[in-house]
C-alpha cells in the first residue's frame, strides 16, 4: 500500500497529461489564475506543463497527508518534493518540459549517491538500517544489495534521459509513458529480484550473524 502511495503522483501526472484536452475549460481558466501558470488546451504541449502542475501540488498533498495520517514526514516524499519544486516551477513558468525530465534523474542519481555515501558513513547501509527490522542477513549482504541499488538508480537515471531526449514520442506521449509504466515496472522487477536474493540469505532476525 505505501508503494501505491508513493507512485500516487506519478498516476496523477500520467492522467493530468492523457486528459488534458478532456477537461472542462473552466478547469483551466483556474489553473491559469496561478502566479506563472499560462495555458491552452489547444496546444498540445500544455498538456505536460499542466501535468506538472498537478504532479506538483500533488507532491504537496501528498506529504500533508503523510503527516496528518503518522504524525512524521516520509524523507524520500520531502526530498522529491524539493527537488520537483524547483524544476517543476521552471517547467511552468519557462513552459519547457526539459526541466521536469531532468527532476526524475536528478532524483534517482541522489539516491544513487546517498546509497553510495551509506556504504562508507556509518556501520551500517541505508538499506539494512531501513529493512533489517524486517529481515535478517549477514552484513555482507546489506552491502551487495546497496551496490545493486546504488546501480538500478543510477541506470534508471540514464535510461530516462535517454527516452526523454532520444526517443521522446509526438508532445513527449513515450516519455510519460516511461515515466509511469516503465518506471513502475522496472522498480516492481527490481525489488522482486532484491525479495528473492534477500530470502536466500535471510534468518531470524534474532539469530542472523554480524559477517560471514
Amino acid at each position: 500500500m505505501k508503494f501505491l502511495f508513493d507512485f500516487l503522483p506519478v498516476v496523477l501526472f500520467f492522467a493530468a497529461y492523457k486528459l488534458f484536452g478532456s477537461f472542462p475549460p473552466e478547469w483551466i481558466l483556474f489553473a491559469n489564475q496561478l502566479p506563472g501558470v499560462s495555458l491552452s488546451q489547444v496546444e498540445p504541449r500544455d498538456a505536460i506543463i499542466f501535468a506538472t502542475l498537478v504532479l506538483v501540488i500533488a507532491s504537496v498533498i501528498q506529504n500533508a497527508l503523510h503527516w496528518l495520517l503518522y504524525k512524521r514526514f516520509e524523507r524520500m516524499h520531502l526530498v522529491s518534493m524539493a527537488i520537483l519544486l524547483v524544476f517543476g516551477s521552471m517547467t511552468i513558468v519557462s513552459k519547457d518540459p526539459d526541466f521536469i525530465k531532468w527532476k526524475v534523474s536528478i532524483f534517482n542519481w541522489i539516491f544513487a549517491a546517498v546509497m553510495l555515501g551509506s556504504l562508507f558513513i556509518g556501520q551500517k547501509t541505508l538499506i539494512e538500517r531501513m529493512l533489517s527490522h524486517a529481515i535478517a542477513v549477514p552484513a555482507r549482504i546489506w552491502k551487495n544489495v546497496t551496490v545493486m541499488w546504488v546501480v538500478f538508480f543510477t541506470l534508471v537515471g540514464i535510461l530516462n534521459l535517454i527516452v526523454a531526449f532520444v526517443f521522446p514520442g509526438e508532445n513527449d506521449k513515450n516519455w510519460v509513458n516511461f515515466k509511469l509504466f516503465g518506471m513502475f515496472g522496472l522498480t516492481i522487477v527490481f525489488m522482486i529480484a532484491q525479495m528473492i536474493y534477500l530470502s536466500k540469505y535471510a534468518t531470524d532476525v534474532d539469530e542472523a550473524p554480524k559477517e560471514i
